[in-house]
């Protein structure tokens, strides 16, 4: 099947690579649904070797972390070194690139306790969707610079430890035609890994879930119902 191009715009040109904003929604749905905030032909075949994807963004500017990711990613696999490292260096450069944002150097400057972290966190309760669990929209970009830098779309208490009990987390940077598909994906593999299926089976039977109702989202509410039940 022939897909067309999910190019939304020109971003720039640095060390001969195309850096190109792009519709992760379309790929999500119709290419593939493991793309996260962004990527480069190392990891997804279908990227073109001198280009960087980045996924369009709602809320806030991630750009520069993901690019410097990108770009020592590549210099260090050119020189053979060993995936485990390459994952190391490339984790601490994009860390040092995040602490210098005004947002986490007033976090460290205030010294806030967990709870005050939080409440910075969280910015907003999907009463809704929350029965059984509350399911909140945070700050991604702020979970990414304190906890996990691969923090992408959304998460659980089951998969995270710094995301508390009964709460599921959703990136702020989600449109709001992909918020429900992401939920139901968290949701379902949460409920599986309650019931003793590790994460990796839980998470490939939540993408192929999820890949389903991109196809069929007539059902999407209903399976969202579906698990909203069994979290009770």
């Amino acid at each position: 099947m022939k897909f067309q191009k999910p190019y939304i715009r020109k971003l720039k040109t640095v060390s001969n690579f195309t850096v190109w904003i792009v519709d992760g929604s379309y790929i999500r749905a119709n290419i593939d649904e493991e793309f996260t905030n962004f990527g480069q032909h190392h990891k997804y075949k279908f990227i073109p070797e001198r280009e960087f994807w980045i996924d369009r963004e709602r809320t806030s500017s991630e750009d520069k972390y993901y690019i410097a990711s990108m770009l020592i990613m590549d210099k260090l696999r050119n020189k053979g070194m060993s995936k485990k490292k390459l994952i190391r260096i490339t984790n601490a450069v994009e860390r040092f690139e995040r602490n210098k944002s005004k947002a986490l150097k007033r976090i460290m400057r205030d010294r806030l306790d967990k709870k005050k972290i939080l409440d910075t966190i969280r910015i907003k309760l999907l009463r809704k969707y929350s029965n059984g669990v509350k399911v909140w929209v945070v700050n991604g970009e702020l979970v990414r610079g304190l906890f996990w830098l691969d923090f992408t779309e959304g998460g659980h208490d089951y998969i995270y430890n710094f995301i508390p009990d009964n709460e599921v987390w959703l990136d702020d940077d989600l449109f709001e035609s992909e918020i429900r598909y992401i939920l139901l994906h968290e949701l379902h593999e949460r409920n599986l890994m309650i019931k003793g299926m590790t994460y990796a089976k839980a998470h490939k039977h939540s993408s192929e879930l999820e890949k389903y109702c991109r196809h069929h989202p007539a059902i999407l509410e209903t399976k969202l119902k579906e698990e909203l039940e069994e979290t009770e």
